[in-house]
């Protein structure tokens, strides 16, 4: 089972981006495991996951992610924005496969 994780400021607004996203799987029947954290969390969660994905509200994070995670193999990436803003867990789904192939 693949694990995806959301990081956002509080872990808060990034929650209901996950529902959505966990919705939109269940209609593929993909087995993927989606959960958000906090960024204060983030280095101590990411041995659990197969793709990171920030939300724009913590997209400076990014450089520092990308080399704690890249010795890992650990593809890291932003959100867009209109994705986020809009909640269209669809296409951040969509997103996190095209990283982890």
């Amino acid at each position: 089972m693949k694990k995806i994780m959301l990081c956002c400021a509080a872990g808060m607004s990034t929650s209901m981006l996950v529902q959505k996203m966990r919705a939109e799987a269940a209609k593929r029947s993909l087995e993927v495991e989606i959960d958000a954290f906090p960024v204060s969390e983030i280095e101590s969660q990411l041995h659990h996951a197969d793709v990171v994905l920030l939300g724009p509200q913590v997209q400076y994070e990014l450089q520092r992610l990308t080399e704690i995670s890249t010795p890992r193999g650990l593809p890291v990436a932003v959100i867009d924005m209109m994705d986020y803003g809009t909640m269209r867990g669809d296409r951040v789904l969509d997103k996190a496969i095209a990283l982890m192939a």
